[in-house]
């Protein structure tokens, strides 16, 4: 199975790639139905779509049903599945899911930001989430800059499609920086007009931030977040950005204060939050996630 660093850096999961089919039973039994998730936090619950990549391009329907079928009526996405923006978005619609915002990986929007944000309208999205700029080495400095730079451009580009940008932090901007880390190099350049944030927690705490300072920190500029959770006892180094599947648990049972960090959230405005679960058993985990989001009490 590619991993999420490979999706990022080249493009969008493919009806042809090399997904094991699932088993029928188990995605019925995950499609079995269920109201819509209900929370103390005030915000959209919703997937990523990425969670689910290797059921997703060989049965669209059948597991955009199971989607649905878990509570979750909002969705992110992550690729096309191997179908056209208009397809997913026809499937989307029949099986009851909202997509409100979708992936863009850097080097599209580089070299044709106006045909990203159009795939991202045609699905229904009002966000384009950039998650990865391809560091290729530890990240400098310099690279924060010019990434800065870009991303006031694609911002700028995204008003004018009328939809919003937002950047996706991923572990290797936490290095330290005179502005105290590179993510906060790269905030301070960019237009918070333009450029807000998707901060993943998971991917946070990986790469040695606090989530919680770091929602409180940005406030409003924190859009969104991937509620994501680190395995209790997982070696945490700074500006690191991938972990095994093994690392990503159930949310509420590692390492992330999910409840601080859903409580910062709330304090800073957020409006939308996205389940992300890249471990080896996502049918199992993510109704665990959902089950821990029920259950919290911003008290």
């Amino acid at each position: 199975m590619p991993t999420r660093r490979e999706f990022l850096t080249t493009v969008a999961v493919t009806a042809g790639a090399s997904f094991a089919a699932p088993p029928r039973a188990s995605l019925e039994a995950a499609a079995a139905g269920q109201e819509e998730i209900k929370t103390a936090i005030k915000g959209a619950i919703g997937l990523q779509l990425w969670s689910l990549r290797q059921y997703g391009p060989k049965d669209v329907a059948g597991t955009l049903a199971k989607i649905h079928g878990m509570g979750f009526r909002t969705v992110e996405s992550a690729g096309l599945w191997g179908r056209t923006a208009g397809e997913l978005r026809s499937a989307l619609d029949a099986a009851g899911l909202r997509c409100q915002s979708a992936h863009m990986n850097f080097a599209r929007l580089e070299k044709d930001a106006p045909a990203a944000f159009a795939e991202a309208k045609a699905l229904g999205a009002g966000w384009v989430v950039c998650p990865w700029v391809d560091p290729g080495k530890p990240w400098t400095r310099d690279d924060a800059l010019k990434t800065a730079a870009a991303f006031n451009r694609f911002g700028k580009a995204a008003q004018a499609a009328d939809v919003r940008f937002a950047y996706h932090c991923h572990g290797y901007e936490f290095l330290p920086s005179p502005e105290g880390t590179l993510f906060d190099t790269l905030a301070q350049q960019t237009d918070p007009a333009a450029v807000t944030f998707q901060m993943d927690v998971f991917h946070a705490l990986l790469g040695g931030a606090d989530p919680v300072a770091l929602i409180a920190r940005y406030g409003s500029r924190v859009t969104s977040l991937h509620l994501k959770d680190l395995k209790k006892g997982f070696p945490v180094k700074v500006g690191t950005a991938t972990a095994p599947a093994e690392a990503d648990v159930p949310l509420g049972t590692g390492e992330v204060d999910m409840a601080g960090v859903l409580r910062a959230a709330i304090k800073a405005g957020t409006g939308l939050y996205f389940v992300e679960d890249e471990s080896a058993d996502p049918l199992a985990n993510i109704p665990q996630s959902v089950a821990y989001l029920k259950k919290f009490r911003n008290a």
